[in-house]
C-alpha cells in the first residue's frame, strides 16, 4: 500500500491495512513514543490524565490507532490509544 493514505476518505478497511503497513514500517514502534505498540507506551505518557469525555466513546478500545493530521487528512503513523489521546488533548494533534 503506498502511504500516506486520506483518512477521511478511507474504508475501514484501507484504514486496518495502512494501520498494519505502518507498524511494519515502523518497525513495531509508535509513531509518537517510539516505544514497542505491542507494549503499554512510557510513564511520560500514560501519567498524563486523560479527559475522556473529550473523545469518542470507545476511544481506547482498540490498542493501537491509525495517526492523521486533521487539517490535510493525511495519515501520519501507527500509534498507542492512549499515545493519541496524549496527541490531541495536549498537543492538538
Amino acid at each position: 500500500m503506498k502511504l500516506p493514505i486520506l483518512y477521511n476518505y478511507a474504508t475501514s478497511a484501507e484504514r486496518r491495512e495502512a494501520r498494519n503497513q505502518y507498524i511494519e514500517d515502523q518497525d513495531g514502534l509508535c509513531y509518537w513514543c517510539n516505544c514497542p505498540l505491542d507494549e503499554d507506551p512510557p510513564d511520560k505518557i500514560t501519567s498524563q490524565e486523560i479527559n475522556l469525555d473529550i473523545f469518542p466513546d470507545g476511544f481506547l478500545n482498540f490498542p493501537i490507532h491509525l495517526q492523521h493530521d486533521h487539517d490535510s487528512g493525511l495519515t501520519e503513523g501507527a500509534v498507542h490509544a492512549y499515545c493519541n489521546a496524549v496527541m490531541w488533548q495536549y498537543h492538538g494533534r
